[in-house]
């Protein structure tokens, strides 16, 4: 049976065809060149400052439920990420599928990693796997 997080009395059913795979809150990483530019261009979008860590080279904004992360100089690409265990305000779940299950899950479908969480570990992990068309993928769990 796939875990919940730690502490949690309600287990997460099994990814079935009736539980599908939940990855988690879904955000978009934007790489951008100029961290205030890209602040001001999207606040005129509607967006709103959420986790303000400019000082950090990059901020997570809100729209809505709809999540972008601005980072300046962290990496190269867009980068699609998953959070699994947070809600869209990033707060913990009571109940969430925890990374390692989730790369299992993934691994017995076929799908190769190009960074992969210590399934020997607890807590936060991340992994990162590519989709045909060369975007990454990041599943990045926090709690």
């Amino acid at each position: 049976m796939f875990e919940a997080n730690y502490g949690a009395t309600d287990p997460v059913p099994p990814i079935t065809r009736d539980h599908p795979m939940d990855l988690g809150t879904f955000s978009i990483s934007l790489a951008v060149k100029d961290l205030s530019t890209s602040r001001a261009f999207y606040e005129r979008l509607g967006f709103e400052a959420f986790q303000d860590t400019a000082p950090d080279h990059y901020l997570v904004m809100k729209n809505g439920t709809t999540i972008i992360g601005l980072f300046q100089g962290m990496f190269e690409d867009n980068i699609l990420t998953f959070n699994p265990g947070w809600d869209t305000n990033a707060q913990e779940l009571d109940v969430y599928t925890d990374i390692r299950e989730l790369q299992k899950a993934l691994r017995s479908r076929g799908i190769e990693f190009a960074q992969e969480a210590d399934e020997d570990s607890t807590g936060p992990a991340s992994f990162v796997i590519v989709d045909p068309d060369g975007n990454p993928i990041l599943v990045d769990q926090h709690v």
